[in-house]
């Protein structure tokens, strides 16, 4: 009985030694570090406006927001603006075509054309399998990209109806035999979203806002844009950048029957609760919109493409990270927005960027915001002496060379990023305190490199580095 006690509180003192550990686990200077970068990016990008939010599980653990969301009208950038979620709104379908799978009302082998009659779209291949829900949800049924109608053009974007997306499928062919080829099909998801209307009885948006949005609490995403909030709530689209380096003001459009595939609106809280629903799913053991082993068989890899280079589930992308763990997740883009939404199912991190303007790449940040976080996982604390280091934080001019350069603090020591960089966690310099104002490079390996030394003025303000004989000016 002793014996069983003994066991018994070591299991509970160990316990409470992980707890602990994870609730102290501190991630202030990654997140100082990422928003120092997230900033300089906005400005060297010429991003107008960039949206972030951290996921952890069940705890949304930093968001943030940089730029305009209308810059004609100086509106700010805030983590509750809404954008445009572009191809993200897929995910939302997919998960409305499963819960219509848990309910019985189709199988993923279904037919489209036993569900939808008034598919016409030609088949050219006589040796192809059929197009089925599967299919369509792994962007491997064959079909075109879009539907037959220039939607994607400005300036006026003239998305179609339903009734017109049907009565242009009259026009189009099959590009591949069905479950040949991964061929990206907005046309396919929109398909799906009048199989929602059609098994549910209900129209497309009415179901995924009582079935999906109301129930997840997610107040801030619509199927739809809402075009009174426009240029105040709602984000205004800015174009790519010209060769004069700026971005145009890119006109909102409606997207009817592409609304699917491509039309929701959201921000980066809501997305972050759409992640955090995810993972709480996959722990459990009861039912939430999806079973939970509905939603795992969505994270699962169902299509492979040929040359083994892209891998695809139902509705969600599905990868394998550098090292070696498994995300799911999908990005959008559509004219004056991109969003990206990526969940890494070891970790139970997710990460939401939005930014509202086009031909930018939202996946870069989310993948480095990770590996920065991670990194932070790996330390262990080592305080550098008894210095203080906040007397050294701040921005150096590195121009002509570089751009600028922003020492900070890392672990108890001192660190250095330029700026602006494609990877902040490729980026940074660690340095080792010396003596005084002195300070060495601490290379990968550990060893120690050249010295910089920091220089102050009569009030005992830094005011420049020096290393390799030459100067930076501290610029703030």
């Amino acid at each position: 009985m002793k014996k069983s006690i003994v066991i018994l509180f070591c299991y509970f003192l160990v316990l409470s030694s992980l707890n602990a550990q994870e609730e102290t686990k501190n991630y202030d200077e990654a997140f100082k570090l990422i928003e120092v970068w997230l900033d300089a990016q906005k400005d060297y990008e010429k991003l107008p406006g960039i949206s972030v939010a951290v996921v952890k599980d069940q705890e949304t653990i930093w968001s943030a927001a940089y730029g305009k969301a209308n810059e004609d009208a100086d509106v700010s950038t805030k983590t509750t603006t809404l954008c445009s979620i572009c191809s993200i709104s897929k995910l939302f379908t997919s998960v409305a075509i499963m819960k219509l799978y848990d309910e019985g009302k189709l199988r993923l082998d279904d037919q489209l054309k036993d569900i939808l009659p008034r598919f016409n779209l030609k088949q050219q291949f006589s040796d192809s399998g059929p197009i089925t829900i599967r299919t369509l949800l792994t962007h491997s049924s064959g079909l075109p990209r879009q539907a037959d109608v220039p939607y994607w053009t400005g300036p006026d974007f003239p998305f179609p109806t339903v009734e017109e997306m049907t009565e242009a499928l009259n026009n189009q062919e099959t590009l591949y035999p069905a479950s040949y080829n991964f061929q990206y099909s907005n046309l396919a998801m929109g398909l799906l979203g009048q199989v929602v209307s059609e098994l549910s009885g209900v129209s497309y948006e009415d179901y995924v806002i009582e079935n999906i949005l109301t129930p997840l609490n997610l107040k801030d995403t619509r199927p739809d844009m809402p075009m009174d909030l426009y240029g105040k709530e709602l984000a205004i689209g800015y174009s790519a950048l010209n060769r004069q380096l700026e971005r145009n003001q890119v006109a909102l459009y409606e997207p009817k029957g592409v609304t699917p595939a491509a039309g929701y609106s959201s921000n980066v809280l809501d997305l972050a609760k759409f992640a955090s629903w995810q993972f709480r799913l996959r722990a459990s053991k009861e039912a939430e919109i999806l079973r939970p082993s509905t939603l795992k068989n969505m994270h699962n890899v169902h299509w492979t493409n040929p040359d083994f280079n892209l891998t695809w589930g139902l509705g969600f992308s599905v990868y394998k990270g550098s090292d070696g763990s498994k995300w799911v997740g999908h990005g959008g883009s559509c004219p004056g927005y991109r969003s990206t939404l990526q969940l890494n199912l070891k970790t139970k991190m997710a990460y939401a960027v939005m930014i509202n303007a086009s031909s930018t790449n939202p996946g870069k940040y989310s993948s480095t915001i990770h590996k920065v976080l991670m990194k932070t996982e790996k330390l262990e604390e080592q305080k550098d002496n008894d210095v203080n280091l906040n007397d050294y934080v701040g921005f150096y001019n590195s121009q002509p060379w570089g751009s600028e350069s922003y020492c900070g603090t890392w672990n108890g020591k001192l660190v250095s990023i330029s700026l602006p960089t494609n990877d902040l966690s490729e980026s940074m310099t660690m340095y080792k305190h010396i003596e005084g104002d002195t300070f060495r490079r601490v290379k990968s390996n550990g060893e120690l490199a050249e010295e910089t030394v920091f220089e102050r003025d009569a009030k005992g303000n830094v005011i420049r580095s020096k290393s390799h004989q030459n100067y930076s000016n501290k610029m703030n």
